[in-house]
């Protein structure tokens, strides 16, 4: 893979970030604004991962049969066009469709692009590669939350902007070159067999999908729920502007220098050390509410931590599973994902609307807290094949 052909695959990815990290901030301002309980407004935000989870047992077969390029194009085309739909309509159930629909296409250009650099990436540098893609997808997110004030000129806005933003990145894929995923030079039952390929891909990397799921469950809780919590307990809008991308900025910050470690080091132990780390200062952020300032900080220091946990867990994906698995690995790391997002706003927004006088953050922390544990204590299938 060449350098500029690997530089569109993760500016495409960005697309994704972009679209995630500017939709959960400001629609649930808007429905908060609305009067929108906080339940509801959770409900609303799996609609994305929902459309991702029933977009994943139909991505791989497409995948193997037409390439990398025409997943890109498909998706990147629903998600730019949902977000321009966005300016036609208010309804609540006619938001939740877009919404769904640009879950879907974010899934089919997300996976096409992820699933192309793991195959592409050796052992050597499978890490900071991921890592540079998680990068971008983090650039992309922490981008977002800044269309938030733009609410208060016109609602319509943000979707203008994000959707003109993901059309122009969108445009780069016509340049790559389509090519197909390697399947390998003995088509085994195992390897023709979808079910058989998901089975074994679980067994052999369950571990490494809490990373994906915690990640999601971080950024719908974080982008979702906290500014809806935020809000209630008396955070101006322009203050959680300032809160959110902090934690997105300390992903950026230290994607790489994680990336790289844990190449040097083994992605085990420094996903050990990053979710300890998160656990300990979402519970300090909780603790430190009232100060915005403390928050952003802890926020911050979280996101160094934490804010890797995808490409963190990609990359120990594809060191647990055979090559011929990678598509089946990368499209559960998605459906982990997709989990955790769903989970995220619905567990958030219940814990908002159930227990007032509790810390969002706490919740958070302990949701941290237990994927260490599954990394910790569980263990896998061990792989008995090169790759």
């Amino acid at each position: 893979m060449s350098r500029i052909h690997f530089m569109i695959l993760i500016l495409l990815v960005s697309v994704s970030g972009f679209s995630q990290g500017a939709l959960l901030p400001v629609i649930s301002i808007i429905f908060e604004h609305a009067g929108t309980s906080p339940t509801l407004n959770g409900l609303h935000a799996t609609g994305l991962y929902l459309g991702v989870l029933l977009a994943s047992p139909f991505m791989e077969a497409p995948l193997r049969r037409f390439g990398f390029k025409p997943l890109i194009v498909i998706g990147g085309a629903a998600v730019f066009l949902s977000l321009f739909s966005f300016v036609f309509f208010e309804s609540y159930v006619v938001w939740f469709f877009l919404r769904l629909m640009i879950g879907i296409g974010d899934h089919m250009l997300h996976f096409s692009t992820q699933t192309w650099v793991t195959y592409a990436s050796s052992s050597r540098n499978r890490g900071r590669n991921i890592s540079l893609y998680g990068l971008s997808f983090g650039l992309g997110f922490a981008a977002g939350p800044f269309l938030t004030p733009l609410i208060e000129i016109n609602p319509a806005l943000p979707f203008i902007v994000s959707g003109a933003v993901s059309l122009c990145i969108w445009l780069l894929v016509f340049v790559l070159k389509n090519t197909y995923p390697d399947t390998g030079e003995v088509q085994t039952s195992e390897q023709t067999n979808s079910l058989k390929r998901f089975k074994k891909a679980f067994q052999f990397g369950w571990v490494a999908f809490m990373m994906p799921f915690c990640y999601g469950f971080l950024e719908t809780t974080l982008n979702s729920n906290f500014p809806v919590y935020a809000l209630r307990s008396g955070v101006t809008v322009d203050a959680v502007a300032f809160i959110l991308p902090a934690f997105a900025i300390g992903s950026i910050v230290f994607q790489l220098p994680l990336g790289m470690l844990s190449d040097r080091f083994g992605r085990r132990r420094i996903i050990l050390c990053v979710t300890l780390a998160g656990s300990f200062f979402f519970l300090l952020a909780g603790i430190f509410i009232q100060s915005v300032l403390a928050v952003a900080i802890c926020f911050f220091i979280a996101g160094m931590a934490v804010g890797s946990t995808f490409s963190l867990g990609i990359s120990y994906m594809t060191d647990l599973l055979p090559k011929h698995l990678l598509p089946a690995g990368n499209l559960m790391c998605g459906m982990a994902f997709s989990a955790g997002s769903i989970l995220g706003p619905v567990l958030g927004g219940f814990f908002v609307q159930t227990f007032e006088g509790m810390n969002l953050l706490y919740l958070v922390s302990i949701v941290i807290l237990f994927v260490f544990c599954c990394v910790r204590f569980g263990r896998t299938q061990a792989v008995l094949e090169s790759h």
